[in-house]
């Protein structure tokens, strides 16, 4: 049995969940977010939880899976989902243009401009090296970022680029003089 997949989902008030088809489509304040939903493994709620419950063992693959998903929807759209970004370098920075698109300058000859996707909103601190990527559904969150990640990544000898909050990097020693 999967530990993951028999953990109850909580339930807040104001969210509901509706199985379209082999789609799970979950609604609360935050708005509605939808997630596939496999064969074999159905949602039951139960004491304001949703509970994931497989028909057989062969569907053990992806009960866990289903239930991180579900769960993730239900945070999102109460919660929603955030990822920090941090831009490193001299002259390097990022700036909102409108409210669906975002300019880098990352030290290449012309300034890169990123549209953000529907659902997705962006906030630059005031010194402009620092954004935060939000939504209510995770995996567009992270793809998001990962995008803008993938614009400069840092570099292992100056540390320059765009990196995630609290991301470590491994620091390499340059070139030494030739003997």
């Amino acid at each position: 049995m999967s530990r993951i997949g028999k953990k109850p989902i909580p339930l807040p008030a104001g969210v509901k969940f509706d199985i379209v088809g082999s789609n799970v489509v979950v609604q609360g304040p935050k708005g509605k977010v939808t997630t596939h939903l496999p064969a074999g493994v159905k949602l039951q709620t139960a004491n304001g939880h949703i509970n994931v419950i497989r028909e057989n063992d062969d569907r053990a693959a992806v009960h866990g899976l289903v239930r991180a998903l579900v769960n993730n929807a239900v945070e999102g759209v109460t919660r929603g989902w955030t990822r920090d970004l941090e831009i490193m370098g001299i002259g390097y920075r990022a700036e909102l243009k409108g409210k669906n698109m975002v300019v880098f300058t990352l030290g290449y000859s012309h300034p890169i401009e990123f549209p953000l996707p529907t659902g997705i909103a962006v906030t630059i601190d005031p010194k402009q090296t620092k954004l935060t990527v939000s939504g209510i559904d995770r995996q567009q969150v992270g793809q998001v970022a990962a995008d803008m990640h993938s614009l400069r990544p840092p570099d292992p000898y100056k540390q320059k680029g765009v990196r995630y909050a609290g991301e470590k990097l491994k620091k390499k020693v340059g070139k030494t003089g030739a003997k």
